[in-house]
């Protein structure tokens, strides 16, 4: 079987609307590695979009999820609960950070713990108003494009957004947006559009996926922390992308001196199975009555069992070290491209949540083909890469934590080869 002869029946069999970054398609896979379905092997740099931070496949995940399979697959947890569901509430609850009684609920997906956690906040406070940043991306349900800041392709085409979400540019040194420009904003907002007293959350990303691997200044974390003390409103910090040892820490807003009231997360939670969570103070979870939150496949128990596994493998193998060590040797790697390559503008990223971002060389203006045409060579050499950003002028690197050693290396002169000939041919 080929790629092309299953290309050619997805363009007839699949709505366009489902966008692919590649047309190669998987036939097994392991750790950072895929292999096709025409035995072709290609290095992992994305991840599933950052899903895989234990790996493809990791023993520990498959040997708890065939456990589980040989119990029971669904009961639906609000008909017959199960206990794993609880033991997992229980350690998140001790793991996400602050040091407050905390409660869990659990989803399927990223854009479904966003919409809960909007509704556990409207609920908690009786305001209904939102305050997003651009850039940001929180999902494709109706609430999560409204409270994404990107138009193209998020929100083309699907008329009025739901109402009440207010976005705030989110500062960006390289891009001109400062923390005081991004604050200024924020207080010019509550002048003319919408009194703080009706805004019941704040919502951010520690570092911005989809937008560009931007981290958020520590100041701009410290500063919404006070503001939304002051007026009442609560914290959402969205780590469905930044969770679980990716960004050198188990939660990226560990990398700061605040706490979210709200915690969003999903993606590597439970390593490649569909899980999903809200975990938040418990006088806020407990704001909703009962039914009001939950759904059909939530907190599934072979995705519940899955996530253990992920957790006792982030801890026993040390991952949270081991994406500072990634992540230090790519930056180190791309640092050394500097002096030859002009188009590079800037290098980021804390841990192994790393970018690299391109311009025009002489110019500094965002380069997106160039960008692309690197993510082409790498896949033309056997890496799959990710872009990103609004600008789509970011390479992401979401390689899984457990990547062995020698397959980084391979990976790493892939990139620099493949930036190189860009560069070149530019």
């Amino acid at each position: 079987m080929l790629n092309t002869e299953i290309s050619a029946r997805k363009n007839d069999a699949i709505s366009r609307g489902v966008g692919m970054t590649t047309q190669i398609y998987a036939d097994r896979a392991e750790n950072a590695e895929i292999w096709d379905v025409e035995g072709r092997r290609y290095i992992d740099f994305a991840g599933g979009i950052a899903v895989l931070n234990t790996g493809h496949r990791h023993p520990r995940v498959i040997e708890a999820v065939k456990a589980q399979l040989d119990r029971f697959t669904h009961t639906c947890h609000q008909v017959v609960p199960y206990e794993n569901y609880v033991a997992l509430a229980e350690r998140l609850n001790r793991l996400t950070p602050g040091h407050f009684p905390k409660k869990t609920i659990f989803a399927t997906t990223g854009a479904e713990a966003v919409e809960n956690a909007i509704k556990i906040a409207r609920c908690a406070t009786g305001r209904s108003a939102v305050i997003a940043f651009t850039g940001g991306f929180h999902g494709r349900t109706f609430m999560g494009m409204a409270l994404t800041g990107k138009v193209v392709p998020y929100k083309v085409g699907f008329g009025p957004m739901m109402g009440d979400v207010f976005h705030v540019p989110f500062p960006v040194d390289l891009h001109g947006i400062s923390v005081e420009t991004a604050l200024d904003v924020l207080d010019k907002l509550f002048k003319a559009d919408v009194d703080p007293k009706r805004v019941a959350a704040i919502i951010v990303e520690p570092v911005q996926g989809e937008g560009g691997f931007y981290d958020v200044p520590r100041a701009l974390m410290k500063a919404l922390r006070e503001i939304c003390d002051s007026h009442g409103i609560l914290l959402i910090a969205d780590e469905v992308q930044t969770g679980f040892a990716r960004t050198g820490k188990l939660f990226a807003m560990e990398h700061h001196d605040v706490v979210a009231d709200l915690t969003t997360m999903a993606k590597s939670l439970a390593g490649g199975f569909p899980l999903s969570a809200v975990t938040g103070r418990a006088e806020l979870m407990d704001a909703p009555g009962p039914g009001g939150l939950g759904g059909t496949y939530a907190g599934n128990p072979l995705a519940i069992a899955a996530a253990h596994a992920v957790l006792d493998v982030i801890e026993e193998e040390k991952l949270v070290e081991r994406a500072n060590q990634l992540g230090g040797r790519l930056k180190q790697r791309l640092e050394g491209l500097r002096a030859d390559i002009p188009h590079i503008m800037d290098i980021r990223g804390p841990g192994f949540m790393n970018a690299v971002e391109f311009g025009v060389a002489g110019t500094g203006k965002p380069n997106a083909d160039f960008t692309n045409a690197v993510r082409v060579k790498a896949l033309e050499k056997g890496l799959i890469l990710l872009t990103c950003g609004v600008y789509s002028n970011v390479i992401r690197f979401l390689a899984p934590i457990t990547i062995q050693d020698e397959v980084f290396n391979e990976a790493l002169d892939i990139i620099e080869a493949s930036i190189r000939e860009t560069a070149a041919e530019a």
